[in-house]
């Protein structure tokens, strides 16, 4: 790799190899989540993230390009976190908490490499695939500030024995200092 151009592509490759990753991922988000509305947020992203593939294939199109096999690690990471979490046999509620915390790393990393790429796209003037990226990335900002919602509302129904141990221990200091 020695140009821009070269760089760019591969950047290109490896979103769109993440966007592939998360398709299938986000379908085993939608069917390990117990509660109903964050079942449909994680079913309607995922097809609004095949939608993103086809873009992605698009600006391969517009470069005179093939979309070359590669593997993004940092996807990955995120998806095998997921994998060894669930060896742990958590409770359904740290399942749904655990899926919100892993979709907003996610959309994050997206959020920066669509930056990034956009900004290689306006360097390079190609500003047609600029403007294909920057669509997705309102979409992917608009899914991070949904997650960040749902991490408002999805809470452990246990705090877990250290929890409960500073609950008891603010509940006397209270009765003390009345």
């Amino acid at each position: 790799m020695q140009t821009g151009r070269e760089f760019f592509i591969h950047g290109l490759n490896d979103i769109y190899d993440a966007e592939q990753q998360l398709v299938e991922a986000l379908g085993e988000l939608a069917e390990d989540s117990n509660q109903a509305q964050l079942k449909k947020a994680f079913e309607s992203h995922r097809a609004q993230t095949e939608k993103q593939v086809q873009r992605l294939q698009q600006a391969f199109e517009l470069l005179g390009e093939q979309p070359e096999e590669t593997e993004c690690h940092g996807i990955r990471g995120i998806i095998q976190e997921k994998k060894s979490f669930m060896e742990e046999e958590p409770s359904p509620d740290l399942i749904d908490v655990f899926n919100v915390g892993g979709a907003i790393k996610t959309e994050l990393y997206e959020v920066a490499e669509y930056e990034s790429l956009i900004d290689l796209a306006e360097e390079l003037g190609e500003n047609k695939i600029a403007r294909l990226l920057g669509q997705t990335l309102k979409e992917e900002q608009a899914t991070l500030k949904k997650m960040q919602q749902f991490e408002k509302k999805v809470k452990p129904e246990q705090m877990g024995e250290e929890g409960e141990e500073e609950e008891s221990s603010r509940s006397r200091k209270s009765r003390r200092a009345a």
